[in-house]
């Protein structure tokens, strides 16, 4: 394990020691763990952006789509607790 120094404003040094202690751990260790956290959602934003781009990127070359208003009805149909099958991508035709 390496060694970093960072510097901390004495307020925000403070928060973080009443934060530790009101979590039951350290300042080390909770400082650990919010940087941990802050990576992982760092690289779970990266892999959804690489995601959506690859997702378009394939929308754009093949024209496959599902209708909002398909959409629509099937969130609605999800939201009230019905297992529905979801719509296949399909080509795009002029007025959607």
């Amino acid at each position: 394990m390496s060694t970093t120094t960072i510097r901390l404003p004495e307020e925000l040094k403070a928060r973080i020691a009443q934060a530790a202690k009101a979590a039951g751990t350290t300042s080390h260790n909770f400082i650990l763990e919010a940087i941990a956290e802050k990576a992982e959602l760092a690289e779970q934003s990266a892999a959804f952006h690489a995601l959506a781009d690859q997702r378009y990127a394939d929308f754009l070359e093949t024209g496959e789509s599902i209708p909002w208003d398909d959409v629509r009805t099937w969130l609605s149909q999800r939201l009230a607790g019905e297992k529905k099958q979801g719509k296949r991508a399909r080509p795009r035709t002029q007025g959607r």
